[in-house]
């Protein structure tokens, strides 16, 4: 029998000599390329699931590759029999949250005062000249997550959205989460990481309905490790106590005013006006970055008399806490399980995903797909259900072992050998220690500024998985605090939120570079009881009260 060639969820028998590539343009897979197949640019990646063993051997080209990655024109499958599943980099359309809910401000309420002006036909960038042209003027808002990237394209004058867009960071061959991203941008020379990025974003921006050129300002917001690799900065400092970015270190060092970065549209290697202003959000501390800094600002927490939590989950979630007065901010290392990271079964949030699962009476699962397509594996959503379904009909303990010894539990069969899906007592252990570090941030954080949880009188889910999440299952297995559910907004993407205010106001801009310098850090690691809490937050069960003092 052939060789099985399954990419993006579609089979054909694999052409032995024949690139993967050229196989995926026959099934009418789009794959990124800026070099015509050469193997130079880097873009056409795939993930090997399986098979890995009937590929053709790595290349010269593929060299700064690991694990189960390889160039897709570089390789080709050599066995006689067996299946091979890969996929793209960028997988048909991945659910990732672009909007945000329930936040006092937006981007659609807050008065227009952009940097870039026209004054007939001189475009102006605080008032000095880049271009004479009588077209319209763009601006583009970007949340860099270590895991997706989301993009908004704005008109300047009007404040309307154009359009916008999201995709699964390509980073991904250098590491699932920031200290393994830190490693590999060390490690190997070249700036793969930001090459590959401006690579896929450039694509991304070719395909808005705006001549790229049009766009002359871009604002960039992300974790400390993402912000930073964008702008061609060294890394290294991040992953080495005390944990602190170059910007952070020279602020310290009196040798700039603030943690901002600023480069040309030309340096960031993108199709925009070459002497586009691209500006990257300043980073509160250590870990927490630039993404947690749009987030205060969509809350508009400078103005805030409420006690505010945000809580962005992700594979380094954000916490703040505090309102106009106050503000305390940590990061928590949770890695990427609860984004299927990791996971046997896990996956993003695609077509095929199980986002919702509930156990009947009977003991069966009803189980509900992204897309309500057969499922495929399970998402964050997913497995936040699945875990607090087992613990709510007795079939999974506090201590996350399953009952009667079994190793595994199966969410779903499929008709075919080798489809169905599992949770197994090793995945349930990833998410304890992913689980573990959220609710140890929490728990730093709210015991620090004095209060127990019930004292917070609007908690902010932010981000696409915790808009995705259910409540009630959250704070049953003490993802979240056990708290009214009447407080709990599910807020959605506040970051890129925060973004397209800071592009359409200068002043609200500057706001956010004044408030950052409020925020006090939580260093969860120094925190006497950080240990404590982490291995009371690896157990599933609601979070309990916290002894402070007021």
């Amino acid at each position: 029998m052939p060789v099985t060639l399954t990419i993006n969820g579609q089979s054909i028998a694999a052409v032995p000599g024949l690139s993967l590539f050229d196989q995926a343009e026959s099934l009418g897979i789009d794959v990124p390329t800026s070099c015509r197949k050469q193997g130079k640019c880097k873009e056409c990646m795939f993930e090997v699931v399986e098979g890995m063993d009937l590929l053709s051997p790595m290349s010269e080209s593929e060299r700064h590759l690991r694990g189960r990655f390889r160039l897709s024109c570089q390789t080709s499958a050599i066995g006689s029999s067996g299946q091979i599943r890969c996929h793209t980099m960028r997988r048909g359309q991945m659910r990732i949250e672009r909007h945000a809910l329930g936040l006092p401000v937006s981007n659609r309420s807050i008065p227009l005062d952009p940097a870039v002006t026209r004054d007939g036909e001189r475009i102006l960038i605080d008032g000095v000249e880049v271009e004479r042209s009588s077209g319209p003027i763009h601006g583009l808002a970007m949340d860099l997550g270590t895991t997706t990237v989301v993009l908004r394209l704005l008109d300047l004058e009007t404040g309307d959205l154009v359009a916008d867009s999201s995709f699964e960071n390509p980073q991904r061959f250098g590491g699932a989460e920031v200290m393994s991203r830190i490693a590999y941008d060390t490690e190997h020379p070249g700036r793969l990481l930001l090459r590959t990025l401006a690579g896929y974003l450039s694509h991304e921006i070719e395909r808005f309905p705006v001549d790229p050129k049009s766009i002359y300002e871009m604002v960039v917001v992300g974790n400390s490790t993402m912000r930073d690799l964008f702008f061609r900065q060294s890394v290294y400092t991040i992953g080495q106590t005390p944990y602190r970015s170059i910007t952070e270190i020279e602020v310290a060092e009196g040798k700039r005013a603030t943690t901002s970065l600023v480069q040309t549209g030309l340096r960031s290697l993108l199709p925009i006006h070459p002497k586009a202003r691209v500006y990257g959000a300043p980073i509160v501390s250590g870990h927490v970055g630039a993404d947690a800094a749009a987030c205060m600002l969509a809350a508009d927490l400078a103005h805030e008399d409420r006690l505010v939590a945000i809580m962005d989950i992700g594979t380094n979630t954000e916490l703040i806490l505090g309102n106009k007065d106050r503000i305390l901010a940590a990061s928590c290392p949770a890695g990427p399980a609860f984004e299927g990271g990791g996971i046997t079964c896990g996956m993003p949030a695609l077509e095929g995903a199980i986002e919702d699962v509930a156990i009947e009476e009977d003991g069966g699962f009803r189980l509900r797909t992204i897309g309500g397509t057969k499922p495929e594996g399970i998402c964050g959503s997913g497995l936040v259900d699945a875990l607090g379904e087992l613990l709510r009909t007795g079939r999974m303990n506090a201590l996350g072992r399953f009952e009667d010894g079994e190793r595994r539990v199966a969410l779903w069969h499929g008709p075919i050998a080798g489809e169905d899906v599992f949770l197994f007592e090793s995945d349930v252990n990833e998410l304890a220690q992913a689980k573990g570090a959220n609710a140890a941030g929490l728990y730093v954080v709210f015991s620090s500024y004095g209060i127990d949880f019930g004292g917070v009188d609007i908690f902010y889910l932010a981000g696409g998985f915790g808009r995705h999440l259910k409540v009630e299952a959250s704070k049953r297995i003490g993802l979240i605090p056990d708290i009214d559910s009447a407080k709990i907004v599910q807020a959605g993407n506040t970051a890129i939120e925060g973004a397209a205010i800071a592009l359409l106001s200068r002043t609200k801009r500057q706001e956010m570079e004044q408030l950052v310098k409020r925020v006090q850090h939580c260093r969860l690691e120094t925190h006497p009881r950080f240990f404590d809490y982490f291995v009371e937050g690896c157990q599933f069960k609601p979070m309990e009260a916290i002894e402070c003092s007021r």
